[in-house]
C-alpha cells in the first residue's frame, strides 16, 4: 500500500505537468514587458521596482532584470523606475488593445557605466539591497557582484556576512551555514529549488563550499517563508541560484588563478577558476563554469575528557575540490521558457593524524596512535523546469534528480599502548600542559595493541517534482494574485561500514622502525611521530598473519551500517493583494512525511568468570525495523508596508518544522555488556553501555514572529532593526538515558531525544553605507536568548537551545577608487551549548575572526587580489562547565592568497 500511494502521487502530478506542458499559449491583449538595464546592456537591474503611476500598480525585476504587467488596459501610462544608487527615471508608454508591448527601460547614469566593474562591490551591494527592498517576505541577499569582494574560500563564507549568519567550521573552513544562532540542521537550503542530498552519513544539508562561486546568480536567505517554501526552516530558508547565460552579455568569460599558503604548515596551494555564457538565437543560451582547488594545511589539537583523560593531535591534511556546472535556457517567446541545471562536485580529504592519549588514573597509561585515511564525497545534480503563461495563468513546474555518496575505503588505524610511564598534568587552562620524561617518546616502551582497516560508504538519493500555478484577478477592484501547487520528494539515505579490527600478537611489527621525528606541534612539546609511509607498507607486508577480532569487527561494522527511506508530499496555496501601502501574503501549506528506517541491534556480550572457568564473548545481531509518520498544516502570513519610497515595515507569523538528522533518527544500536565477578563480594556484576538511534523522534515545530522596520536613505545604504520571536516544540538533545524505560539495567546509554519546549528570541540589527568618497561601511549584529528546558530521569535541565549563540556580528571597512579596493572584515559568534555530556555541559566559546581582501585593477577586465584569512590565527575552543575546563583546543593558522582574475564582457 505505502509504495502503491507513492505511486499515485507521482502520476498524479507527472500528468498535470505532461498536460500543462504542452498546452499552446497565445497573445494577450494588454501585455507589458521588457527588462530593466544599463545603455550598453552591460549591466541587468535586478530589483528595480517599476510603477505604472495611473493604475496604481507595481512590480520588480527578477534576476534577469526584467518584467512583466499582464491583462492591462489599452492606453497610454507613466511608467517610474526606482533603484537604490539611482535617480528615479519616466517612461512614457503605450499599450496597444491586442498583443504585447515590449519596453526595454535604460538607467543611463554615467557613473553606473564608469564603476560597472571597479566598483564591483557597490554595484552587487546595489542589487541586493533593491531586491531585498522589494520583496514580499523577509530576506538578505549577496548577488553575484558581490561574491569575491571578501576573502572568503566558498559560498558558504560569503554568506557569514549577512545579518544573522554565521558558519560551522570544519578544520577551520566555513562549510555549513546557520541562521539567527540557530543549528544549521535545522534550517533549508535548496539550489535551483532542489533539496540536494548530503554525502556525509548522518546529516541532512549539504556544505555549501561544494558549489563554484562563478555560476552563483544570487544567495537569497529568507528569514520568514511563504507557503510556496519547503516548510523545513526553523532558523529560515537559503536559496542557491545559479546563472543563467542570459543573465550575462553575450560571449561573457571569466578566469582565475591563485596561490595559497597555509602558514601553521607552510604549504602552498592552487586554485582555478573558469566561466563562459553565449546566446544563440536570442532563444537559446549557456552558461558553464568549472572550478578546481588544492589546499594544503593542517591543525594542532588538544582535548580533554574535563577530568582525567587529555590527548594530543596532530593533522596533516590536504583538500581538492573539483565542481563543474552546465545552464542552459530555452526562451523561444514571451510566454514560454525551459531550463535545465546540472551541477557536479567531488571533494577528497587525504588526512593523516598522530594523536596522544594521556590517562592520569591509578595506572597511568599512553596511547600514541595514527589514522591514515581519504575520504571522498560527490555530488551529482539534475533538474529540469519550465514556466509558461496560458492566457491570464502562469505554470511553473520542475523535475529534480540528485545522488551524492561519500567513501572512505581501507582507513588505517595504529594503537600503540604503555603503562607506568612518568608524566602528569594539572588539567588547567585551555591548553593543559604535560609534564613528560623522555622515556614516553621512546617507542621501545610501547607495544602495539590493536590496527583497523575501516571501510565506510554512504549513498543519498532523492527525486523531487513540483507544479505551482498562478493567476492574477480582479475580485471588486482589489488586484489579486492566487496561487497554489505541490511538491513530492523521495529520499533514501544508506549508511555501510565493513570494519576489520585485528588484535593479538603483531610479532613481526618493528615499532623502532615506525619512530619518525617530532612533528612541528605549536601547543607544546609532542613527541615522536608514527612514520606513515611505513605503517601503510609494514600492515600490509604482515595482512596475512593478523589476527582478526571477528566480534568486535562485526559489532562496529553492523552497528554503523542502517537505510532510511522518506517520502514528503507537500500542498499550498496562498494569496497576494495590496491595500493601499500595504503588500500581503497568506496562506496555507500541508506536508506529510512517511518516514522508515532498517538497522540492526548489535550487542557484544563478555563473560570473565574465574569460579565457573567462564571466558567468553560473543555477538548477538536483531534485526530493526521502524516507521514514524506525521503531517501538520502550517499557515502564515508575511506583511510589507511602505510609508515612503524610503521607510519599510515588515511584520511576519509562519509555522515551520524540522526533521530530526538521519543518524539522530537511524535505527541502530551498539550495546557492551561486560560481566565479571567481583572479587570483594564474589558477585557477578554486569556493566552494560550502549549508543542507540531514536527512530521515534518528533519533528521540531516552531511558530515564528517576526517583526522588521528598514530604512533606505539616499545613495546605496540601509539600515535596518527587527525582532523576531519562535516558540519550539521538541527539540532534539543527546543525553545519557540511562535508568529510563527500557534502560533501567544500564550504565550509560547515548540517545537523542525529544526535549519539552524551548522559546528563542532576538533583535536584528544591519547598517550599510557606500559613500561618494569611496569608503564602505557594513555592521550587523544578532542578539538571541534562548531557554530550553528537558526532563529527565526526574529532574528538569533548562538550558540555552543545542547550539545556538546569543551573540553574531559582522564589521566591514572598506575603501574603492577606480584602481584599487581594500576590505577588512570582522566576524563574531558567542558561545553555544553543545551537548549535555554525563553531568557536565559542554560549551563551544566564542569565535572572532579577522581577514583583509585587497584588489588591485590592471584595467576593467583584469585585477590582482590578496586575501589573507584567519589574520588574528583566531582557534576553535570547547570547554566543560567553565572556560577554563578544556573539552577542545584546536588551531589552524593564517592562510594567505594572491591571485589574478579577468574578466571579458
Amino acid at each position: 500500500m505505502f509504495m502503491q500511494s507513492n505511486f499515485k502521487k507521482n502520476k498524479v502530478l507527472l500528468a498535470c505537468a505532461a498536460a500543462l506542458t504542452f498546452a499552446s499559449t497565445s497573445a494577450d491583449a494588454g501585455i507589458l514587458l521588457g527588462k530593466v538595464t544599463g545603455p550598453e546592456q552591460k549591466q541587468l537591474f535586478k530589483g528595480a521596482q517599476i510603477n505604472i503611476t495611473e493604475l496604481g500598480i507595481r512590480t520588480t525585476t527578477d534576476e534577469r532584470g526584467q518584467y512583466r504587467f499582464s491583462d492591462l488596459p489599452a492606453g497610454e501610462y507613466t511608467l517610474e523606475v526606482t533603484y537604490l544608487g539611482e535617480q528615479p527615471t519616466n517612461y512614457r508608454i503605450r499599450v496597444p488593445e491586442t498583443g504585447i508591448e515590449q519596453k526595454n527601460l535604460v538607467i543611463s547614469s554615467a557613473k553606473t557605466i564608469e564603476n560597472l566593474v571597479v566598483y564591483a562591490q557597490k554595484t552587487g551591494q546595489a542589487s541586493a539591497l533593491n531586491m531585498q527592498k522589494n520583496a514580499a517576505s523577509i530576506k538578505s541577499i549577496v548577488s553575484s557582484d558581490a561574491i569575491g569582494q571578501f576573502p572568503d574560500q566558498n559560498v558558504s563564507e560569503a554568506l557569514q556576512r549577512l545579518p544573522g549568519l554565521f558558519i560551522e567550521r570544519d578544520q577551520g573552513e566555513g562549510r555549513f551555514v546557520g541562521i539567527r544562532g540557530i543549528d544549521p540542521n535545522l534550517n533549508n537550503v535548496t539550489i535551483n529549488g532542489l533539496n540536494v542530498p548530503s554525502p556525509e552519513a548522518g546529516v541532512r544539508s549539504v556544505a555549501l563550499d561544494v558549489i563554484p562561486s562563478q555560476l552563483v546568480g544570487s544567495l537569497e536567505v529568507s528569514k520568514s517563508v511563504t507557503p510556496d517554501m519547503d516548510a523545513s526552516a526553523i532558523g529560515g530558508s537559503i536559496e542557491v541560484k545559479s546563472l543563467s547565460g542570459f543573465d550575462r552579455p553575450d560571449g561573457s568569460m571569466s578566469a582565475t588563478v591563485a596561490l595559497s599558503n597555509n602558514r601553521l604548515r607552510d604549504e602552498t596551494s592552487p586554485k582555478l577558476e573558469a566561466s563562459y555564457s553565449k546566446i544563440f538565437d536570442d532563444s537559446l543560451a549557456l552558461a558553464a563554469a568549472v572550478s578546481y582547488s588544492e589546499r594544503k594545511f593542517g591543525s594542532d589539537n588538544l582535548e580533554s575528557n574535563g577530568d582525567d583523560e587529555l590527548e594530543q593531535r596532530f593533522y596533516d591534511i590536504t583538500r581538492e575540490r573539483l565542481g563543474a556546472a552546465v545552464n542552459l535556457d530555452f526562451r523561444p517567446d514571451f510566454n514560454n521558457s525551459y531550463y535545465i541545471r546540472t551541477l557536479f562536485s567531488e571533494f577528497s580529504d587525504d588526512e593523516f593524524r598522530l594523536s596522544n592519549t594521556f590517562v592520569f588514573a591509578d595506572e597511568t597509561e599512553i596511547e600514541r596512535a595514527s589514522k591514515d585515511r581519504k575520504e571522498t564525497q560527490q555530488i551529482m545534480s539534475l533538474t529540469a523546469g519550465a514556466e509558461h503563461i496560458v492566457d491570464t495563468w502562469t505554470l511553473e513546474y520542475q523535475l529534480g534528480y540528485s545522488k551524492s555518496k561519500e567513501e572512505n575505503p581501507n582507513a588505517l588505524y595504529y594503537t600503540l599502548v604503555a603503562e607506568e610511564l612518568d608524566f602528569s598534568s594539572d588539567m588547567q587552562g585551555k591548553t593543559p600542559a604535560i609534564e613528560q620524561s623522555d622515556e614516553v617518546s621512546d617507542f621501545a616502551n610501547y607495544e602495539l595493541d590493536e590496527i583497523s582497516d575501516e571501510s565506510e560508504k554512504a549513498e543519498d538519493e532523492e527525486t523531487s517534482l513540483s507544479l505551482d500555478l498562478s493567476k492574477k484577478l480582479d475580485i471588486q477592484g482589489q488586484l489579486v494574485e492566487l496561487k497554489f501547487g505541490g511538491k513530492y520528494r523521495q529520499r533514501e539515505k544508506t549508511a555501510m561500514a565493513n570494519i576489520k579490527i585485528f588484535g593479538g600478537e603483531f610479532d613481526n611489527f618493528d615499532l623502532l622502525a615506525l619512530q619518525g621525528g617530532q612533528p612541528n606541534w605549536s601547543i607544546g612539546q609532542f613527541g615522536s611521530a608514527l612514520k606513515r609511509a611505513e605503517l601503510k607498507n609494514m600492515f600490509a607486508d604482515n595482512f596475512a598473519d593478523l589476527e582478526l577480532e571477528e566480534n568486535d569487527s562485526n559489532a562496529e561494522s553492523a552497528g554503523a551500517s542502517y537505510l532510511v527511506e522518506e517520502d514528503i508530499f507537500a500542498a499550498y496555496a496562498m494569496a497576494s493583494f495590496d491595500i493601499e501601502q500595504l503588500h500581503v501574503v497568506a496562506g496555507v501549506r500541508y506536508e506529510k512525511t512517511e518516514f522508515s528506517t532498517h538497522g540492526q541491534k548489535v550487542e557484544v556480550v563478555a563473560i570473565e568468570d574465574e569460579l565457573n572457568d567462564i571466558d567468553s564473548e560473543e555477538v548477538i545481531t536483531t534485526d530493526w525495523a521502524s516507521e514514524n509518520d506525521y503531517d501538520k498544516f502550517l499557515p502564515s502570513v508575511n506583511l510589507r508596508y511602505e510609508f515612503n519610497e524610503n521607510l519599510i515595515a515588515r511584520a511576519a507569523y509562519t509555522q515551520t518544522l524540522a526533521r530530526p538528522k538521519f543518524e539522530d533518527a537511524a535505527a541502530f544500536q551498539i550495546i557492551d555488556s561486560s560481566s565479571e565477578r567481583d572479587e570483594d563480594t564474589g558477585e557477578l556484576v554486569t556493566e552494560r553501555e550502549a549508543e542507540v538511534g531514536n527512530p521515534n523522534l518528533k519533528p521540531y515545530f516552531s511558530d515564528n514572529f517576526d517583526l522588521t522596520l528598514e530604512y533606505y536613505p539616499g545613495n546605496i545604504g540601509m539600515f535596518s532593526a527587527g525582532y523576531f520571536y519562535k516558540n519550539i516544540d521538541n527539540f532534539i538533545i543527546i543525553a545519557d538515558v540511562a535508568g529510563r524505560d527500557g534502560w533501567q539495567d544500564y550504565d550509560e546509554v547515548f540517545q537523542p531525544i525529544n526535549g519539552d519546549s524551548a522559546e528563542l528570541h532576538g533583535l536584528e540589527l544591519a547598517w550599510v553605507k557606500s559613500f561618494q568618497s569611496g569608503l564602505l561601511l557594513a555592521a550587523n549584529a544578532t542578539i538571541t536568548d534562548s531557554e530550553a528546558t528537558t526532563f529527565l530521569d526526574g529532574e528538569t535541565f533548562t538550558t540555552q537551545l543545542p547550539n545556538q549563540s546569543d551573540e553574531t556580528a559582522n564589521l566591514t571597512i572598506g575603501y574603492e577608487s577606480e584602481q584599487f579596493s581594500i576590505r577588512l572584515t570582522g566576524v563574531y559568534k558567542s558561545q553555544n551549548l553543545e551537548e549535555i555530556d554525563g553531568d557536565m555541559l559542554r560549551y563551544e566559546d566564542d569565535h572572532t575572526q579577522i581577514d583583509l581582501s585587497a584588489k588591485y585593477y590592471i584595467n576593467q577586465q583584469m585585477h590582482v587580489y590578496f586575501n589573507g584569512v584567519n589574520l588574528n590565527d583566531e582557534p576553535l575552543y570547547h570547554y566543560f562547565d567553565q572556560s577554563n575546563v578544556n573539552a577542545q583546543y584546536e588551531t589552524y593558522g593564517r592562510t594567505f592568497e594572491l591571485g589574478f582574475s579577468w574578466t571579458s564582457f
